[in-house]
């Protein structure tokens, strides 16, 4: 049995919450499986959350509270952990970005829009100032901020095993002006020359696919179950069925197979970057 892995409580507020949490539980002799009973949480949710992975709902903490005995300290202290995770995120999205951070792989189909671990600032401002939520500008700055933030995700050494699957036309219909749509593609083939991450464009021709409904995130654990994230307008939702999983990782490769190889699909991804260049310069 591999050696428990414990949550490092500087990382974040979750994680030190989440560490708490864990030491109150073990201090108390209760398992998981104990400490969740009478709830309405499965036990991998509970341990999502002492890994600082996942929010605690309130009713949880309330829970926790009267079993663990400890006074209303998860209660009192779980919506201030709350904001602390959704700071720049939208709301159904701040679990998401944590769960990033201790995924052994993420795969992401793109049917719209570049996925935001490959975005650059140019690409997160315009998809921050076209959200259709009008926001004052410190919260502008903030979405943008935590966006870019995500970026630190490359130059970890841990990094998680990284595959995506665009779309054809995230790269032709230009969301920004031709330069930076060529800086956003540059840095795209960049990450995928350093071997950052493995990239497949599905095809305009491939109009009946296994993806055709949104975006997709699968996010792989080394010692929790998968989960799947769809995110539609304004909303997303993290999927543990282990059923739909299953599905859903079935559909993604398909997509996969349907898609071009990654070296033709690297050399889509310049040759397109090259055609923005082209476009700028002669616009100048």
């Amino acid at each position: 049995m591999p050696a428990r892995k414990d949550p490092d409580a500087s990382m974040s507020v979750p994680c030190f919450y989440g560490a708490e949490l864990r030491y109150q539980r073990e201090q108390a002799g209760l398992t998981l499986q104990t400490t969740v009973e009478g709830s309405y949480y499965a036990v991998s949710y509970l341990s999502e959350i002492e890994r600082g992975q996942r929010r605690m709902p309130k009713d949880l903490a309330v829970h926790c509270d009267r079993v663990l005995e400890t006074n209303g300290f998860f209660e009192r202290h779980c919506e201030a952990v709350s904001k602390a995770r959704r700071a720049g995120y939208t709301e159904y999205f701040a679990d998401v970005a944590d769960l990033e951070r201790t995924a052994t792989a993420i795969e992401d189909w793109a049917p719209f829009v570049v996925p935001g671990l490959f975005q650059t600032e140019a690409y997160v401002r315009k998809m921050t100032q076209t959200s259709g939520t009008p926001a004052p500008p410190e919260t502008v700055e903030k979405r943008v901020h935590a966006r870019l933030a995500r970026a630190a995700f490359w130059s970890r050494e841990d990094r998680p095993l990284h595959w995506a699957i665009f779309a054809e036309s995230v790269m032709r219909k230009a969301l920004l002006p031709p330069e930076e749509m060529a800086e956003q593609l540059e840095y795209i083939a960049q990450l995928i020359r350093s071997q950052r991450s493995v990239v497949q464009i599905l095809p305009e021709t491939e109009v009946d696919h296994s993806l055709m409904m949104g975006l997709l995130k699968i996010l792989t654990f080394p010692d929790a179950p998968t989960l799947v994230y769809t995110e539609g307008v304004y909303s997303g939702q993290i999927i543990d069925y282990p059923q739909l999983v299953r599905n859903y990782q079935r559909s993604y490769d398909l997509a996969r197979a349907a898609a071009l190889s990654p070296k033709a699909s690297l050399a889509l991804i310049e040759e397109t970057a090259r055609g923005y260049r082209d476009e700028a310069q002669q616009g100048n």
